[in-house]
């Protein structure tokens, strides 16, 4: 549809009445015109919201047949009816290792259900999963999340753990996407609930033999603050409170470790952590600390038989291996074991009996390297499993058995859709158990790897830095300028956003886009130094390094300002709407994602989440006024300028607890009242009324979701 047409009788939006509020901080008054739009128990604000999702609707009609079009080609592309690669797991006595009987899990889905259907079946042995082209003969479901979302809006697990005897199930379910969750147990031998229901509890639940539960309870700024244990049987009012994190920069969790001996408690900031571990024979004593916390010492713990791994960045910027006495209460206890190397960031360490696996990076890019155990536990001289494509992710999602000889990979590219590996970890070979299959589309045809290529760009950042490009696309795609692009980014939290294969990217793909991802400083792609350059004084390196990777695509002849499309979500939501004030010539349109846009409203106040614990990110803008006068320098919502923006579409979720609906409707409040854009240039909101910061449930309801974006993105950069 042409612009002329596409814009014929438009309505116009809704418009936010000011009510002034002023915001006064280190001798500084800001007059935020929206913040009254924070209050959701205000009729008046979900009225508003409402008025939005109309107008959102009513600018968008235009794309009912594009979306349904490529909700169409997700489906068609997607093998609906299909099962995970199952995966061994023997229950039983840990010291009673012939009479441990094992089981293969897997999830089912089923064509026209939304939700998994968690199974298992008896295992003869542990090499031979079963068939799983046809039905499988003795299949047990232990959950079906379809029959539990029955006559809700909205589902999401939080738990999911089956106890060491196989007997029980612990698992959590969210109906609202606030992320509280209450967790039940099952008799997987009756399939009947136990009386043991705990409301509000938090991510994650660990068994102690199979007679305890931990779990963790977050405060009202959805901080994990607590650990408690419950013994079944027992009230609940009458659970222990096992470990207390006082500190609000501090986050609580609890696990158990692979060998199924330990509780492993972690309390952790954005800088510093600190590790306790519980004997499962003794449920109810006292957890004993692995090392006192240091501030700005970060360390994670592996049992591992007879000895402790600890992965840290004592004196190592990217972060060493080391081994410890298994009753070590001291870092003075720890031995270097895989030396710190500069530019390879160790992320974690998996230990099985025979050999020890660890994930890491190396220019820029996720890899395995494997140490082998000798006899009596000592690690060996390890290596790296080798691919043989440009760029890609791998992470070895591990599995549950100690005593084994193969671990799981997972590994992807832009090209190569997600592949499970059993890597034999005695002859070093891998073998492929499933690539996730593609379907033929009826328009597209088959999907065919050798039609796309993908590839590792360079652009240069202001202060002459290079950042990474992951870049994929046609093979016959134009370098001409003409091709529309996506770009998307994040860059906070040391999160890195490696490439990998999406099914819903191929509708981008196939007509004609090139698709990149912008590699940022504030990620963790390249390094611990990537993030500490990306962050508190320094985050405007996130924004003007994605700016130089958009010019990039434009000079290097991919794309052009008027055909190129930003999308982010979250932290990389900030991005968006930093980069839209800092080069809002740059984009022909943004996608912001349940965007932190108002970002320093909120890390002013200490009630909200996102704050206190937030100050080693973002910096303290409520005590520090260097921080204070450099957030408000960079954060959207202040910065809004009278110039011409790109199309925005920023969507959110009225009960995202992580980056509240406020944030984006005060922004595009904020937009409609500043921004030159015309009728050709919308700005939306589009608030999801039942769902949390990851959006809508159910996978169909999700399709139909990324098909509208990808409607409102195509069209934005290819019509008119």
């Amino acid at each position: 549809m042409s612009a002329d047409a596409r814009t014929t009788s438009t309505p116009a939006p809704p418009v936010a009445e000011p009510r002034p509020q002023i915001r006064s901080h280190h001798g500084d008054d800001f007059v935020d015109d929206f913040e009254w739009l924070r209050d959701k128990e205000n009729p008046e604000v979900i009225a508003y919201l409402e008025a939005e999702n109309a107008y959102t609707e009513s600018r968008t009609g235009h794309l009912t047949g594009l979306t349904d079009q490529i909700f169409g080609e997700i489906k068609a592309r997607t093998k609906e009816t299909d099962l995970t690669v199952p995966l061994y797991v023997s229950h039983g006595a840990s010291d009673d290792t012939a009479n441990r009987r094992g089981y293969w899990y897997y999830t089912r889905t089923v064509a026209g259900a939304e939700y998994a259907i968690h199974c298992r079946v008896v295992a003869a042995d542990a090499k031979t999963p079963p068939d799983v082209e046809g039905a499988i003969a003795g299949e047990e479901v232990l959950l079906d999340g379809n029959i539990e979302a029955e006559g809700l809006d909205f589902f999401s697990l939080g738990a999911f753990s089956v106890s060491p005897d196989g007997h029980l199930l612990a698992y959590a379910t969210d109906t609202t996407g606030a992320e509280r969750f209450t967790l039940k147990v099952k008799d997987l031998r009756t399939g009947a609930l136990l009386p043991d229901q705990i409301e509000d509890i938090a991510y994650g639940v660990a068994w102690a033999r199979n007679s305890h539960l931990f779990y963790t309870r977050a405060d009202d700024a959805w901080r994990p603050y607590v650990v408690l244990r419950h013994r079944l049987g027992t009230e609940v009012s009458t659970d222990v409170a096992v470990a207390t994190e006082p500190d609000e920069r501090f986050w609580i969790g609890v696990s158990s470790s692979r060998d199924e001996n330990w509780i492993v408690i972690g309390a952790g900031s954005k800088l510093t952590s600190d590790f306790s571990l519980l004997s499962v024979d003794d449920p109810e004593g006292r957890p004993r600390l692995v090392a006192p916390r240091r501030q700005g010492v970060e360390y994670d713990v592996e049992p591992a038989g007879d000895r402790l791994l600890i992965v840290h960045n004592d004196g190592a910027e990217d972060f060493c291996l080391a081994e410890a006495p298994l009753d070590a209460t001291s870092h003075e206890q720890w031995r270097t074991v895989l030396p710190h190397q500069q530019g390879v960031r160790i992320n974690s360490v998996a230990a099985y009996a025979s050999h020890v696996v660890v994930s890491l990076r190396r220019a820029g890019l996720s890899g395995l390297h494997v140490i082998p155990r000798g006899a009596d536990g000592s690690l060996g001289a390890g290596s790296d499993i080798a691919f043989d494509e440009p760029i890609y992710t791998v992470d070895s999602s591990g599995g549950p058995e100690y005593e084994t000889d193969t671990i799981r990979l997972d590994f992807g590219s832009l090209v190569t859709p997600a592949s499970v590996y059993d890597y034999d970890l005695n002859t070093r070979t891998m073998t492929l158990l499933k690539r996730t299959p593609v379907l033929d589309d009826p328009i597209f045809g088959p999907y065919v790897p050798a039609n796309y290529v993908e590839r590792r760009e360079w652009a240069t950042a202001a202060d002459g830095t290079r950042i990474p490009l992951s870049v994929v696309h046609r093979v016959d795609v134009p370098r001409d300028g003409s091709a529309p692009a996506l770009i998307y980014g994040y860059g906070s939290y040391e999160i890195p956003i490696d490439p990998s294969f999406a099914v819903s990217r191929l509708s981008l793909l196939d007509r004609g886009f090139v698709f990149a991802i912008a590699h940022v400083r504030g990620g963790g792609e390249m390094g611990r130094s990537w993030y500490e350059n990306g962050k508190m004084l320094t985050k405007r390196n996130t924004f003007t390094d994605f700016v130089a990777c958009a010019e990039h695509l434009i000079s290097s002849g991919y794309t052009s300002a008027d055909r190129l499309a930003a999308r982010g979500g979250s932290a990389g939501g900030l991005l968006m709407g930093a980069v839209a004030n800092l080069a809002p010539a740059t984009f022909r349109a943004i996608h912001a994602q349940v965007p932190f846009v108002d970002a320093l409203t909120t890390i002013l106040d200490p009630d909200l989440p996102l704050t206190v614990i937030e100050w080693e990110e973002w910096g303290d803008p409520l005590h520090d006024p260097e921080v204070y006068r450099y957030m408000k320098s960079y954060t959207p919502y202040e910065n809004v300028r009278p110039v011409m923006y790109p199309a925005i579409l920023a969507t959110t979720s009225l009960n995202d607890t992580r980056v509240f609906y406020v944030e984006p409707a005060k922004w595009v409040a904020q937009l409609r009242r500043t921004a030159l854009n015309g009728a050709d240039r919308p700005i939306l909101l589009k608030t999801e009324m039942v769902a949390g910061h990851g959006g809508v449930s159910g996978r169909y309801k999700s399709w139909r979701e990324t098909a509208f974006e990808y409607a409102w993105i195509i069209d934005q950069v290819t019509s008119g």
